[in-house]
C-alpha cells in the first residue's frame, strides 16, 4: 500500500525580476500554504533596469531583490543568466531552459504569456513551452555542464495575464480562469515591494510612480470577475501532448 502523494512540485518562470511578483506571487502564495515545493526563476537578472547603475552592477542588486523575494515565500530562487532584451528562440536558448526544467522536476510550470508589450516576455513563453516538451525526451542533449536526466513526463502548463491583459492592439486577451487570491494579496505586494530599484526605474524610464498601486488595481479588476477582492487569470495550455485537466485550479481549491 502506498504512503501520501507528494504535493507537486511548482516552476515559475518569467523574464525578469518581479514579473513573477506581479502576475502571481497571490497563487504562488497559496501554492505554498498547500505545502507545494516552488522554485522561481527568472530568465535574465535585470541587466537593463537601471538609467543610472551599469549592467553589471544594477544585475547584482535585482539578483538579491528576487532572492529577498522568493525567500519570503520560502522558494528558491535561479536566475538563467541571459541578458535584458537579448532572449531569442534558438537551440542554445532552448536547450538552457530545457536544462532548468530537468533540474527543478515540476509537475506545474507557470510562465510568460504568449503575446505581451515585450519580445523578452514572448521569447520567455515560447522557450518554456519548448522546454516542457523537451525535457522529457531522453535523446534531447542540453550540451550543459552536469546534466540532469529527462524528466518523466510532460509538466502542466500555465500562462500568467499579460500586463494589463491586453494584447500589441490594445485588445483584450482571453484567459480561461481567474483564482482568488483575496487572502495572500498583501504578501504578494510585500514580496513586489522587494523590488525597489525597478519601481526608480520605472519613475524614470516611463513616468510611472505606481508600481504597487498598479498592481492592486489590476489585481482588484480580476478579482471582480468573479465576485472577490483580488484575483490573478491564467491561461492553460491544453494542446497536444500536454495535460488537459486543470490542476492548478484544483490545487487552489483545495
Amino acid at each position: 500500500m502506498s504512503g501520501p502523494q507528494a504535493p507537486p512540485r511548482i516552476l515559475a518562470i518569467h523574464a525578469h525580476p518581479d514579473d513573477l511578483e506581479l502576475q502571481c506571487a497571490g497563487t504562488l502564495a497559496l501554492l505554498k500554504k498547500r505545502g507545494c515545493p516552488v522554485v522561481m526563476a527568472t530568465m535574465t537578472p535585470g541587466d537593463c533596469g537601471s538609467a543610472e547603475l551599469g549592467p553589471d552592477e544594477i544585475a547584482a542588486v535585482r539578483r538579491e531583490e528576487a532572492r529577498r523575494s522568493a525567500e519570503m515565500l520560502g522558494a528558491e530562487y535561479v536566475c538563467l543568466e541571459f541578458r535584458d532584451l537579448s532572449i531569442c528562440v534558438d537551440n542554445d536558448s532552448r536547450r538552457r531552459v530545457t536544462e532548468i526544467i530537468r533540474k527543478t522536476r515540476p509537475d506545474l510550470v507557470i510562465t510568460a504569456p504568449p503575446v505581451d508589450y515585450m519580445s523578452d516576455h514572448e521569447m520567455t513563453s515560447r522557450l518554456v513551452r519548448d522546454a516542457c516538451f523537451n525535457a522529457s525526451c531522453p535523446n534531447y542533449l542540453t550540451q550543459q555542464w552536469d546534466p540532469a536526466p529527462a524528466t518523466e513526463k510532460i509538466p502542466h502548463l500555465y500562462y500568467v495575464d499579460p500586463i494589463e491583459g491586453v494584447d500589441w492592439y490594445g485588445q483584450p486577451v482571453p484567459h480561461d480562469f481567474v483564482l482568488d487570491i483575496s487572502e495572500t494579496f498583501e504578501f504578494k505586494l510585500e514580496m513586489l515591494a522587494c523590488h525597489e530599484s525597478q519601481r526608480a526605474w520605472l519613475r524614470k524610464q516611463h513616468g510611472l510612480d505606481e508600481y504597487l498601486d498598479g498592481c492592486r488595481r489590476w489585481s482588484s479588476k480580476r478579482g471582480a470577475e468573479i465576485g472577490v477582492e483580488y484575483g490573478e487569470a491564467f491561461r492553460q495550455h491544453r494542446g497536444h501532448p500536454y495535460p488537459g485537466d486543470n490542476l492548478l485550479q484544483e490545487l487552489i481549491a483545495g
